[in-house]
């Protein structure tokens, strides 16, 4: 039997998480199995790149949090939430948002084009095209 070591109970959740390292380069996502104001146990597919220290990111808490890995199991890892470091920043950008950004002004640009155009026919022809 196992002589339980915590100081608060943890709540069972299932909530998803976004672990952030390298200073925000480097990000992969989990499952916050396990909670409590001091740690959690996350569930993740890969651990072996998991860094000693990291930002929990918790989407449904809106909240970043600084975590210390404590232990690691075959896809499970045991983290202690550091109170006095505040995460690093908020976790970085996702580059699939940029890539959507990007492409949404392309063809906000795309469209002022075109308006253009169809204005210049309109007045060629005094009708309206549109």
């Amino acid at each position: 039997m196992t002589v339980e070591r915590r100081q608060e109970l943890r709540k069972r959740s299932f909530l998803k998480g976004r672990i952030h390292f390298n200073k925000g380069a480097s990000s992969m996502d989990c499952l916050v199995r396990d909670f409590s104001d001091a740690g959690a146990r996350l569930e993740l597919s890969e651990t072996r790149t998991l860094p000693e220290s990291f930002d929990l990111y918790i989407p449904q808490k809106e909240t970043t949090l600084r975590a210390t890995l404590r232990w690691l199991r075959e896809g499970d890892v045991g983290v202690a939430f550091d109170t006095q470091k505040p995460a690093s920043s908020e976790p970085a950008a996702d580059p699939s948002l940029a890539v959507l950004l990007r492409r949404i002004a392309e063809l906000e640009a795309e469209n002022a084009a075109l308006r253009s155009v169809i204005a210049t026919k309109e007045a060629a022809s005094g009708a309206t095209l549109a």
